[in-house]
């Protein structure tokens, strides 16, 4: 089947959201609204990728903006509908909507829906069950076709029980601050202690405000699921009225693979995608300056450099694994693929089809077919989850405390949890899976954390030492240059571990093998000037022999840092082509998912750790060499013994680095950093500080050169 030469299938909606204008009372952009429109477009390219589904066919899409506004609904329904009318029938391409997802708001979809009826378009839209019947005493409801149809549902229930009503208020976002008041008179004077409220969060949000600011507690609120988990109320502000809410909410479901695509929303891209550039800003708090435009005065307004990221954005936007209206767009345009895909594939047995195929242009949008009913009143099954508003750590969380399902437990089919969450034991619920990573609050992370400040403030005190005793003998027989260019080393490479602690993000995976490289190359080649200052000091003894006249100072720092920047350029050919980044690890059990950071490139990171090797071998070989010279305070046997503890730990450390699980990886890697650190520092400057501290009588140039 061929592409048609224009578009193949256009996927219109009026709007899958509440207002994407700045709030009346807010002057934020609605995030959520947002979110929806951009799991719609991550859910149309997904389908495109994929060949199976719809092989050889693009879907498309067109987003309008309703405002939350039934009239701005209406004028966008019609808009679609004189597209549906200027299409010929004839046309080699497809009409301009084949299916329509519909605002979250009910007003506004029945505007949709009473516009787009006669055209016979198939329109996707929630259903509200009957869940909360008998649950109430006092209504608040907005006035608008959400509140008074879901109100009429709710009110033929419960008169079922014998419940009275005793009041019912009514909000509008648009009301002004008179009726908002009047609703509070009619709270305070009511004697009830159970109120519902079937309304938008941005009906009901100014309303909330009113209520706490002249401090209306001791209220069991029942809430609909249009603001039980919007983000905007949820503040501890508000949870002084209203905490212990309750509310049902669609089932929370994960979208794999989401993230990466809100994170790349970037105004740079694509500077006329709608709202891309109020999101920005609401994110990260500076306005993009795009090419051709002139920077403003940024005493008024904050201007971006070009260089911001969402990467690694922490923000509630970023969480795609408890998704709940989020999830149903996702489905809504899965469900218009899946039906498409019915249509234009056709089954044949033998020579007859089982149902006619259609030829992509001779789709109309009628051809979708009758609804699926459920039930008698052609209602789907509901799945909801009841929550609760709790207040934990200073922040409002909405914790799930119950289910409710209006079809029988026991399926014949079980469906795989997504990848992030596991099955519990009754194999009915897929319950998030929790992340493991070495934190600053457990006892690995402390010890480590308190082993490396240890490590680097020893390193300070020997510096402190011989600074303070520059002038005495063994000081000057040790190079105190290469000492203090080793110590220094040394405190940066106790420091290292510190960025393996905490939740791995792309800059500290960077990070952490760079520095760690770095800083043991710079080490190890402090250590070889070290011993080559030593070899050629023996050399020098021997009659016509000038190498120690050829090799002082300015020899020593080429030594150190040529050795030190071949590591450097290593280092930057890895994070250039192949990076360290944060990982995702599924393997090692059912119930967790480990983050840790993936090297990238396996050659580039053995490849540092196989440099430091050899210029410890070489070190070695050198000590070892010289490891008998006469003098009584000879370095080179102290070189030798660190070089060997530093060899075997790191010999160690590959076996155990590949077998360790999890975050014990990371502390493998961790306490080898920390031992070869501390040898160097033990057997080294531990003989030094011993004589000048401890034995100051042998701090003599006689008893150095060993003539006692």
């Amino acid at each position: 089947m061929n592409m048609c030469c224009c578009s193949s299938v256009i996927l219109h909606t009026i709007s899958i959201y509440t207002p994407l204008k700045k709030n009346f009372s807010n002057s934020r952009l609605d995030l959520r609204a947002f979110r929806w429109t951009q799991v719609m477009i991550f859910s149309i390219e997904e389908i495109n990728k994929d060949p199976a589904l719809l092989p050889n066919i693009s879907l498309g899409y067109r987003i309008l903006n309703s405002c939350a506004s039934p009239t701005n609904t209406l004028r966008a329904a019609l808009t679609l509908a004189s597209g549906l009318e200027e299409i010929s029938s004839t046309s080699p391409c497809p009409p301009a909507i084949s299916a329509l997802i519909a605002e979250s708001g009910s007003s506004q979809s029945i505007a949709v829906a009473g516009a787009l009826g006669p055209f016979q378009l198939p329109i996707l839209w929630q259903h509200w069950s009957n869940v909360l019947a008998g649950s109430g005493s006092g209504i608040i409801q907005s006035d608008n076709d959400y509140g008074r149809n879901g109100i009429l549902s709710f009110t033929e229930e419960v008169q079922k029980f014998g419940v009275c009503i005793p009041f019912v208020g009514k909000v509008l976002r648009t009301y002004p601050m008179d009726k908002i008041l009047n609703v509070v008179e009619m709270i305070k004077q009511s004697t009830v202690k159970v109120i519902l409220a079937f309304t938008p969060e941005g009906d009901f949000y100014p309303l909330m405000k009113e209520i706490v600011k002249q401090n209306i507690t001791g209220i069991q609120w029942i809430a609909s699921e249009a603001w039980i988990t919007a983000l905007r109320p949820s503040t501890p502000e508000i949870y002084q009225a209203f905490g212990g809410t309750l509310g049902f909410v669609v089932q929370k479901m994960a979208i794999p693979n989401l993230r990466p695509f809100l994170t790349s929303i970037d105004p740079y891209k694509d500077p006329s995608a709608a709202f891309v550039r109020d999101f920005w800003e609401v994110m990260l708090g500076c306005r993009p300056v795009l090419p051709g435009e002139h920077r403003v005065n940024e005493a008024t307004i904050k201007m971006c450099t070009g260089n911001e990221t969402l990467i690694n954005s922490q923000d509630m936007f970023f969480n795609v694994t408890e998704l709940r209206d989020t999830y149903n767009v996702y489905k809504a345009v899965y469900a218009i693929a899946h039906a498409l895909h019915q249509l234009i594939f056709c089954q044949s047995v033998g020579e007859k089809p089982v149902k006619p195929c259609l030829n992509i242009s001779d789709i109309q949008p009628k051809q979708f077919g009758d609804n699926v009913f459920f039930d008698k009143n052609g209602d789907p099954p509901a799945y909801y989850d009841l929550v609760n508003w709790q207040l934990i750590n200073s922040q409002v969380y909405h914790v799930t405390l119950g289910h409710f399902s209006s079809a029988a437990n026991g399926a014949t089919e079980c469906t795989p949890c997504p990848q992030e969450y596991w099955s519990n034991e009754r194999k009915d619920e897929c319950i998030p899976k929790t992340f493991e990573f070495l934190t600053y609050h457990e006892p690995m992370g402390i010890a480590v954390t308190v082993v490396s400040l240890l490590g680097a403030s020893l390193s300070l005190a020997t510096v402190m030492v011989f600074i303070r005793y520059r002038e005495t003998p063994v000081i000057k027989a040790s190079n105190s240059e290469l000492s203090c260019f080793l110590l220094f080393s040394l405190l940066l490479c106790f420091l290292c571990p510190l960025t393996f602690i905490g939740r791995p993000t792309i800059w500290t995976c960077m990070l952490r093998h760079t520095a760690f490289a770095v800083t043991f190359a710079l080490c190890i080649s402090c250590v070889l000037g070290k011993t080559i200052v030593v070899v050629t000091a023996f050399r020098a003894t021997f009659p016509g022999n000038k190498v120690a006249t050829k090799f002082g100072p300015a020899q020593q720092r080429i030594i150190v840092f040529s050795c030190t920047v071949i590591q450097i350029v290593i280092c930057v050919l890895w994070l250039k082509l192949n990076p360290p980044f944060p990982d995702m690890v599924f393997r090692y059990s059912n119930k967790k998912i480990v983050l840790e950071c993936n090297p990238g490139s396996e050659a580039a990171f053995y490849a540092v750790l196989g440099y430091i090797g050899l210029l410890a071998v070489i070190c070695l070989v050198l000590a070892f060499l010289a490891r008998k010279l006469p003098d009584n305070f000879n370095e080179a046997k102290f070189i030798t013994f660190s070089m060997l503890i530093f060899c075997a730990v790191w010999i160690t450390f590959i076996p155990a680095y590949i077998s360790s699980p999890g975050k014990f990886t990371v502390a493998v890697e961790t306490f080898a950093i920390l031992s070869s650190a501390f040898g160097l520092l033990i057997c080294i400057f531990a003989p030094k500080c011993y004589i000048i501290l401890i034995k100051p009588k042998k701090n003599t140039r006689r008893h150095i050169m060993g003539k006692m």
